[in-house]
């Protein structure tokens, strides 16, 4: 059976507070748990209307004081921004609230505009060095310490416990493949983010390049997807206007909050409603059943064994309702009832 889990992103919705989606996001992490998801991530952007998600470490604490079974992780940190021993304390720190739970999923883009960039680092060459703060990281936040002759020799990320974060190299091109698989790491692909487009280059380099790590002796890979699922398939193609608005906005470098399905096509042309059309033709949506069978699909022909879903809507609520017709139609609350119960 197809393992699934959850991308949030905290959106921003017209008319609705930014802060009330950092609530929706620790209500939704609670939701999933019951609802039988492999894990759940967070993001990490900076000054973008459209998404509240700025502390993905923060966040996650949250999280893990209201949840005991589901996996826990950030989608990512990027890296660049911060040094590799602070980041190692925090997630040591959270795998302390959530022993065994936590994954640490790295990113070498910045999140943000490059004015943002600037300001939370200063170094414009802070990503040239992305390698390097990768193989100080699982040193410090698997309980180790640095070489001999190494600036950070003798220093350790603390609190020391039987358990540590898992790392994943996160990624939407070649480069992120390549690293993941010379240092012996999961690697996601950022399938939503570009459409899938690069997806099977990435996972065969990853795969046929991998080298087995102390962390990992086979490769592990998995893609976040951006999928919807409604009652009906009307309902389903309605809320979709939504995020196609969105990304029709984005192409023309705006980035304003979700507008809500009916005013995400007030104003657009003829030829822009038939974008509109041609983006929900090729995008993962429709009824309990119709989303299986594309997510299905789709895991098969990339040999992959779990889906990561990001579902963006104006209404909280229909977020929910969606995840919650995911689970339904993978039948994993019963499975999950199952495994509680053996």
């Amino acid at each position: 059976m197809l393992k699934l889990s959850v991308l949030d992103q905290s959106v921003v919705s017209k008319g609705r507070p930014q802060d009330e989606s950092i609530r929706n996001t620790v209500a939704l992490a609670q939701r999933c748990e019951d609802w039988g998801y492999e894990r759940f991530w967070v993001s990490e952007h900076h000054s973008l209307a459209s998404i509240a998600g700025t502390a993905p470490e923060v966040l996650l604490a949250a999280i893990a004081a209201r949840t005991q079974r589901i996996r826990l992780g950030s989608a990512g940190v990027m890296l660049p921004h911060y040094s590799a021993l602070k980041v190692a304390e925090q997630f040591r720190v959270l795998d302390a609230l959530a022993p065994g739970r936590i994954d640490l999923g790295l990113g070498r883009a910045p999140g943000s505009d490059g004015r943002t960039s600037q300001l939370l680092n200063p170094d414009r060459h802070a990503s040239e060095r992305f390698p390097q703060q990768v193989m100080e990281l699982q040193a410090w936040v698997s309980g180790q310490t640095m070489p001999s002759g190494h600036p950070g020799q003798g220093v350790w990320a603390y609190p020391m416990s039987n358990t540590s974060p898992s790392l994943w190299i996160l990624g939407s091109s070649n480069y992120g493949a390549q690293l993941a698989a010379h240092l012996g790491l999961p690697y996601a692909f950022a399938y939503f983010f570009s459409d899938g487009v690069g997806v099977e280059q990435a996972l065969d380099i990853y795969r046929s390049q991998f080298r087995p790590s102390p962390y990992l002796s086979q490769p592990l890979a998995t893609i976040c997807v951006s999928a919807l699922v409604c009652d009906t398939e009307a309902a389903a193609a309605l809320q979709f206007q939504t995020r196609a608005r969105w990304r029709m906005d984005r192409n023309k470098g705006l980035a304003g909050p979700l507008l809500s399905p009916e005013e995400a096509v007030v104003g657009l042309s003829a030829a822009q409603l038939h974008e509109m059309d041609a983006m929900r033709e090729q995008a993962l949506i429709g009824t309990p059943t119709q989303a299986r069978a594309k997510l299905q699909a789709l895991a098969t022909s990339l040999s992959l064994e779990e889906l990561v879903v990001c579902t963006w809507t104006h209404d909280p609520a229909v977020q929910l309702r969606s995840f919650e017709l995911l689970a339904q139609a993978f039948e994993m609350t019963a499975q999950q009832g199952l495994k509680q119960a053996a």
